[in-house]
């Protein structure tokens, strides 16, 4: 029944990318409007996380507004995952730009491996795709699916301009191999890990384990750490911004190195969310293992 019901869902594809970009924009972004009205799961989830984060600092308009957002942008990435199945390199150039690209060329002239660090911030799909497309191919870490006919479909899109995805289990090794070979990683530092995967950090004004792996690769590799983001003004025009490289020491104390460039990365982090939240995804159970009690029921 599920395999069937994922061809149906591959022929309603086929449909969609017959009709004018527009009409699938307007389609997911009522998707999205619906899933805000009737998921009171997720819109619970992401009025908590903007609570615990901002406490009273943000207005609730400000807050209904980035709950909004959050479901629409997840559309976004929806559809972006569709398109990109179908897209060629010079269709998603015209629609991406490249900020700040001298940063990947200054560590390439120091014959250095590259990490990049990212957030679930704007359409993160569609950056994975365009750093695959127009800078070089890199090697994802994705958290295996419930659901592997989706798992497929999402990975062939993600792999359509060159990308590789490795499955986060035991990912230390692979990654290493990939490392050597002069491939890139790529890392989503925001998501809710368990207590053997990462470090203790400050972020967002709370405390909070986040992974430790690109600091772990760059310390051993001589790598260089390279955040990045996308953002857009209107849903159509995207710009990728590349942040300057975040460093990590080589002392005797190897973990107090990674302990450091951890909370670097962290703090990154928190300046771009704090600064244009509705882009992050609010809908996401960040806290979930350092702070449960955020997600009790009242």
């Amino acid at each position: 029944m599920q395999l069937i019901g994922f061809y149906l869902f591959l022929a309603f594809e086929k449909f969609l990318m017959v009709l004018p970009h527009s009409f699938r924009k307007s389609f997911f972004f009522s998707l999205a409007h619906l899933g805000y009205l009737f998921s009171k799961r997720y819109k619970t989830v992401a009025y908590q996380n903007l609570n615990f984060a901002f406490e009273d600092r943000l207005s609730e308009e400000e807050k209904t507004a980035i709950v909004k957002y959050g479901f629409k942008n997840l559309a976004l990435n929806f559809l972006h995952v569709m398109e990109i199945r179908h897209m060629s390199k010079e269709e998603l150039a015209k629609r991406v730009t490249i900020q700040n690209i001298e940063v990947i060329q200054k560590v390439r002239e120091q014959n250095r491996p590259i990490i990049y660090i990212t957030p679930h911030y704007s359409s993160w799909e569609l950056a994975g795709s365009s750093i695959g497309a127009l800078i070089n191919p890199a090697i994802a870490v994705y958290k295996k699916m419930k659901k592997a006919t989706f798992q497929e479909w999402l990975l062939e899109s993600r792999s359509h301009f060159g990308n590789i995805s490795v499955e986060k289990t035991n990912v230390v090794r692979p990654l290493i191999k990939y490392l050597k070979k002069g491939y890139t990683p790529a890392f989503l530092i925001d998501t809710n890990i368990n207590q053997r995967e990462g470090v203790l950090v400050n972020f967002m004004g709370r405390t909070i384990r986040q992974t430790s792996t690109p600091a772990y690769l760059a310390r051993k590799f001589d790598a260089a750490i390279i955040p990045g983001i996308i953002r857009t003004d209107d849903e159509e025009n995207f710009t990728i911004i590349l942040f300057d490289e975040i460093p990590v020491e080589k002392t005797d104390d190897e973990l107090s190195d990674i302990q450091k460039s951890t909370q670097l990365q962290a703090d990154w982090l928190t300046s771009i969310i704090t600064k244009e939240p509705k882009f992050w995804f609010w809908l996401h159970r960040r806290w979930k293992n350092d702070h449960p009690e955020i997600y009790e029921k009242n």
